[in-house]
């Protein structure tokens, strides 16, 4: 992804200014989708089907959308499937770092060791976000990468406040769905230790800006819900 601010996702979920505005996609009962663009970057085509599932399609581009998502942090489930999209990039570096597609969540609260440098670069972020409330820390769960990437890396785009997983590389079968189940607070104390704040918006994406690449990919069943009981 080029030429984005130093805490990029989470400026994505707050909808930063630079990001070129939003509209309205497809009113869900509860909060509705809005799209968002990154300046200077093709926006790709999401869309969203009557039985609720998200597709996005297009080349050489991206863009994302979010909503609001209140509630305690839980486990978080869907499904999803890639047709086309990016070669592996590595994710833990800026700049070509390609992704078919990620899901962000970002929470309300700051991780108990957020320093006071963090601090700043958040509210450098705060300050280009119009008006809009950024949250403090995010998790992202990524279709895309080589798999040589640690799980719950830092990523180079958010100052320390974001950590990513890699739950399917790049190179995973095309044109098969993936089922996906996600322990959010586990993931938080495994990321920044401590329990975990609520969960303040969501956002999916799809960035095949640098590779010049087609993406055409879905997500369906997408659904927050208390984590089952172990014995």
């Amino acid at each position: 992804m080029r030429g984005l601010g130093p805490i990029r996702i989470l400026g994505l979920l707050a909808v930063l200014a630079l990001a070129g505005g939003t509209a309205a996609l497809a009113r869900a009962p509860e909060e509705p989708w809005q799209e968002g663009r990154w300046a200077g970057i093709a926006p790709l085509h999401f869309s969203r089907q009557a039985d609720g599932t998200i597709a996005v399609s297009g080349r050489s581009g991206g863009s994302f959308i979010w909503r609001y998502e209140r509630r305690p942090a839980g486990c978080l489930t869907w499904r999803w499937r890639v047709d086309d999209g990016p070669p592996p990039t590595r994710l833990d570096r800026r700049g070509g770092d390609d992704r078919a597609l990620s899901i962000t969540i970002g929470f309300a609260g700051w991780p108990e060791t957020t320093t006071g440098w963090q601090r700043v670069q958040h509210a450098m972020a705060q300050s280009q976000a119009g008006g809009r409330h950024l949250p403090r820390a995010a998790i992202v769960l990524v279709w895309g990468g080589t798999g040589e990437e640690r799980q719950g890396f830092s990523s180079p785009y958010m100052a320390g406040l974001g950590r990513v997983w890699v739950l399917r590389r790049a190179d995973a079968p095309r044109g098969t769905w993936f089922e996906e189940r996600v322990d959010l607070a586990a993931l938080w104390r495994q990321a920044f230790g401590g329990e975990a704040p609520p969960i303040e918006k969501i956002a999916i994406s799809s960035d095949v800006d640098d590779t010049g690449s087609r993406i055409e990919a879905r997500i369906e069943g997408l659904r927050f819900g208390p984590c089952p009981r172990t014995s």
